[in-house]
């Protein structure tokens, strides 16, 4: 079952959002940041939305949907910004659930369309992609990380 994450379940979405996190080896993982930058999210925010897959009573992955903007499309587009399903809960299908859902989310909220976007080596989560029909973009992603000073561009 798909729902929000709202304060009352944050707390079961934490643990696997700090595993998505080791994944992409994003480094120190604070339980406190992430609680305050999470709880932002909900099903009426502009910014974006997250949600929880249950199973059996247990939260076995999430999805968090953040809204930008085009200007190519000069319209709202969604980010499937995170999707994560534990290890043991994979080829099971519930990560396509909660893209669908996702999909339907963005429609509601009256975006153009859900992008999403993956590291090269993600095989895993590209054999799913592939399954679905969407497109795969040709278009580069570069990172201009803030720490660094600008008197480094020269």
């Amino acid at each position: 079952m798909i729902e929000y994450v709202t304060k009352h379940n944050l707390a079961e979405v934490l643990p696997l959002i700090a595993d998505y996190q080791n994944f992409y080896q994003a480094g120190e993982i604070c339980q406190r940041k992430n609680s305050v930058f999470f709880a932002r999210f909900s099903a009426h925010s502009p910014i974006g939305c997250q949600f929880a897959y249950r199973h059996q009573q247990q939260v076995i992955g999430f999805a968090t949907v953040l809204f930008s903007y085009s200007s190519i499309l000069a319209a709202k587009v969604a980010l499937l910004n995170d999707l994560y399903i534990v290890p043991e809960q994979r080829n099971q299908g519930y990560a396509r659930q909660l893209i669908k859902h996702c999909h339907l989310f963005a429609q509601a909220k009256k975006a153009a369309r859900l992008q999403w976007l993956t590291k090269q080596d993600n095989h895993r989560a590209q054999g799913l992609y592939d399954t679905l029909p969407a497109t795969k973009s040709p278009w580069f992603v570069y990172t201009l990380n803030n720490q660094l000073s600008v008197k480094t561009m020269r």
